[in-house]
């Protein structure tokens, strides 16, 4: 009863859900992937430590550095105390290092502005809508993002991030570095715009990447070509919190501490495989029509060469060599060597990987052997 003597009306039950009740242990969709403020300052650390190796790399080439007659400025007596192997390795690894450094810089920069500044949408619709005609065009960044191989490896990561397929970021890597103009003008200089090698090294390498591209657009599970961690950076992209200059801050820490330890790893492998490996019995192949191919591809995948530079390595022992074989030192170096492999690993799995140098140095054999027997 009220207080006015007028019964009280009966409370109304809440409206009934129309939704299933949740089983006690079932997982909310959203939380089995974490947060993003979750992941940021763990992401955020490891590139400040990231950088501090960088910071450290940069002071030890300076003092390790080699001056006229040899030592170091302030670090000769550091450098003359180390075998000679060894200060063969330490001056290749560095070499390999803080020549790959500023593309990968570069690289990381190019990226987060695809990834972050360019608005959503536009890159989308700059792109054909068939498969083959996007990988077409991608194959074609090349001309107008003049980054050497290394740095395009996070570029290719903005694309993915981006929605590009494994497909097409694998095309527009690989075709990149060859159809860089500065690549082209080092070559042509080298060889002439007139020579057989820089349209061989140009087409080559175009045919590649566009071959290989199709190939990994048959694959039934494309996202299993990429590791389980990149996977999950993608799942994350960055937020609208804290602005785009935050954002992009953000971003080119997560980048560098991924691609810099793989890029010092690359580095040393480089150095090492260099010092082990003689170059001179390499260069002992230089007549035969087979031999010389594998040489050169050994060759260039341990030198670990920039693809705007490596035209000059290889025109002082070109005359020992058959047209081919000059060939295959310049698309593989470009496409798939030591540096390459380990920082390809930072986004795709190791069979991934694996299969991907296989077939990029049995294309590129087949062409570089089939100039030699037709020369």
């Amino acid at each position: 009863m009220s207080g006015t003597g007028q019964p009280a009306a009966p409370e109304r039950d809440p409206a009934p859900s129309h939704r299933a009740p949740r089983a006690r242990n079932a997982v909310h969709p959203r939380s089995a992937v974490p947060p993003r403020s979750a992941v940021r300052p763990r992401g955020s650390t490891a590139g400040w430590l990231a950088a501090g190796l960088v910071s450290a790399a940069l002071i030890a080439a300076i003092v390790l550095r080699p001056g006229p007659s040899g030592g170091g400025a302030g670090g000769s007596a550091a450098v003359a105390a180390l075998p000679a192997a060894a200060q063969d390795f330490v001056t290749l690894a560095l070499a390999v290092f803080l020549e790959s450094l500023p593309f990968v810089v570069l690289g990381t920069l190019i990226s987060i502005a695809v990834r972050i500044w360019v608005p959503s949408g536009v890159l989308e619709r700059a792109l054909p809508r068939r498969p083959a005609l996007r990988r077409l065009a991608l194959s074609l960044f090349g001309i107008v993002l003049p980054v050497c191989e290394c740095g395009n490896v996070p570029l290719a990561r903005g694309l993915l991030q981006r929605g590009c397929s494994p497909a097409e970021a694998v095309t527009f890597l690989l075709a990149a570095p060859i159809l860089n103009p500065v690549t082209i003008l080092t070559t042509a200089h080298a060889f002439g715009w007139g020579s057989e090698i820089l349209w061989a090294r140009v087409l080559g390498g175009f045919v590649i990447a566009n071959l290989l591209g199709w190939w990994l657009s048959t694959h039934p599970r494309p996202e299993a070509l990429l590791t389980p961690e990149f996977r999950a950076s993608c799942a994350h992209p960055p937020g609208d919190a804290g602005g785009r200059l935050a954002r992009s801050a953000d971003a080119f820490l997560a980048e560098t501490s991924q691609l810099m330890p793989a890029l010092a790893l690359g580095a040393v492998l480089a150095g090492a495989i260099q010092v082990g490996v003689p170059r001179g019995a390499l260069l002992a192949l230089g007549a035969d029509p087979l031999w010389s191919v594998i040489a050169l591809l050994v060759l260039a995948a341990i030198i670990s060469l920039c693809a705007t530079v490596d035209a000059f390595f290889i025109l002082s022992v070109s005359a020992a060599f058959l047209p081919g074989s000059v060939v295959a030192f310049l698309l593989f170096g470009a496409l798939m060597d030591v540096k390459m492999i380990v920082l390809l690993r930072t986004t795709f799995t190791g069979r991934a990987v694996a299969q991907l140098a296989f077939l990029t140095a049995l294309c590129v054999a087949a062409i570089a052997w089939g100039m030699n027997l037709a020369a």
